[in-house]
């Protein structure tokens, strides 16, 4: 799961990068948040291949409190809920590695 993850914040902050350019601005949002939030997204998902369980708790963790900050942004405008949808799909899916990731913490 970790690398669907990955695969999809490569998607789209490298292949669909004008589509955050396009969303940020609808956002009115300022470039350097932007900016802070894909470094943010690319540190966090690199995080995902440590081999310390630890350490790709708080990499899933961190994405997921990004994806929360985009939903409430998409509620907060209005957004039409296909637009969220990527964002809770993320969530749900950061969450559960964040959940399995414990579950080997403490185990080992």
């Amino acid at each position: 799961m970790s690398i669907l993850v990955f695969a999809s914040i490569i998607f789209v902050w490298g292949v669909r990068y004008n589509n955050i350019k396009d969303e940020f601005k609808h956002f009115n949002l300022p470039t350097w948040v932007r900016d802070m939030v894909g470094i943010f997204k690319f540190s966090f998902a690199i995080m995902l291949f440590n081999d310390n369980p630890e350490v790709v708790r708080i990499g899933t963790l961190g994405i997921a409190v990004l994806m929360i900050a985009a939903l409430f942004t998409h509620i907060r405008l209005k957004s039409a809920q296909p637009k969220m949808l990527p964002s809770f799909f993320l969530l749900c899916t950061c969450l559960a590695i964040a959940y399995m990731s414990a579950q080997l913490h403490l185990a080992g």
